[in-house]
């Protein structure tokens, strides 16, 4: 079975979290294993992302969302830091502003979708408006049910404009998650991410759980799935995001567009322009 196959959330399924193991690997033993892999689903994705900008009739969405140091920043920079720049936004929505407060929630996320050609990533997104607001009760029940509705209106019309969605959970165990805050604690490198949130949030893990669940059931289908990928293993990770985003760019059958200007000309003017600078 292929990675979609495997990591995806099948419309209206329920998926238990504690019955995936995040640790596991499938048939890679080790990142040593994996490393060429990896490279070559980068390679491919760097050419894909090229015919997406040239045809210029289509876009890539991709969400991420984990628990805290579930590695959204490291599959940012080691998977997606293949794509050129040029045709490539990461979008990492923190704290609605003032401005952003004072408008229905998917108002900042719309702004944000990627235009024709172009890759978009969201560094957690609009399911920080049902997940967070669930968890601390700040809203009631019937206005974050139909938030999953207007979440699933949105989407929908994403797509029918062109833009191709793919959400990714990055599943990481409590343990691994504590793990990770201690290597924070003790890398310089890493300190300045330590905040009071990482672990007044960790105090909630199973009801971040449950809400995720919910939403996984909600909000997963045909057009704008979403995939849970064990992510214990950051290498792991990296090798399964990539190589879901890029069989999907491949099934798109992305054609590059005619040329614009008569080929034979262009090459007559080039010869000239040769011939010229041969005799200056």
């Amino acid at each position: 079975m292929s990675f979609r196959d495997t990591y995806v959330v099948e419309p209206r399924n329920r998926v238990h979290l504690d019955d995936i193991d995040p640790a596991q690997t499938g048939k890679h033993g080790s990142e040593t294993e994996a490393r060429s892999t990896i490279a070559e689903d980068l390679a491919r994705l760097t050419k894909l992302q090229y015919r997406l900008y040239a045809e210029n009739e289509r876009s890539l969405l991709i969400v991420l969302q984990a628990p805290d140091a579930g590695g959204k920043d490291g599959t940012v920079r080691h998977v997606f830091g293949a794509l050129n720049p040029q045709g490539a936004n990461v979008h990492a929505f923190k704290v609605p502003t003032a401005a952003e407060a004072a408008h229905d929630f998917l108002w900042r996320i719309h702004a944000a979708t990627p235009a024709h050609g172009q890759i978009t990533i969201f560094n957690r997104s609009h399911y920080e408006d049902v997940l967070v607001p669930r968890v601390h009760r700040t809203l009631p029940k019937e206005t974050i049910a139909k938030r999953y509705d207007r979440i699933n209106e949105f989407e929908k019309n994403l797509v029918q404009s062109g833009t191709v969605i793919l959400k990714f959970y990055l599943h990481i165990s409590p343990d691994e998650q504590l793990r990770r805050f201690e290597e924070r604690l003790d890398d310089p490198r890493k300190q300045w991410k330590i905040s009071d949130a990482d672990y007044a949030e960790r105090e909630h893990w199973n009801d971040y759980r449950k809400a995720f669940e919910d939403t996984f059931e909600r909000t997963s289908t045909r057009r704008a799935p979403w995939f849970v990928i064990p992510a214990n293993h950051k290498w792991f990770r990296n090798l399964a995001v990539a190589r879901i985003v890029t069989d999907t760019l491949d099934d798109l059958d992305m054609k590059y567009p005619k040329p614009t200007v008569d080929l034979e000309e262009m090459r007559q003017r080039y010869h000239a322009a040769l011939e010229k600078l041969g005799q200056a």
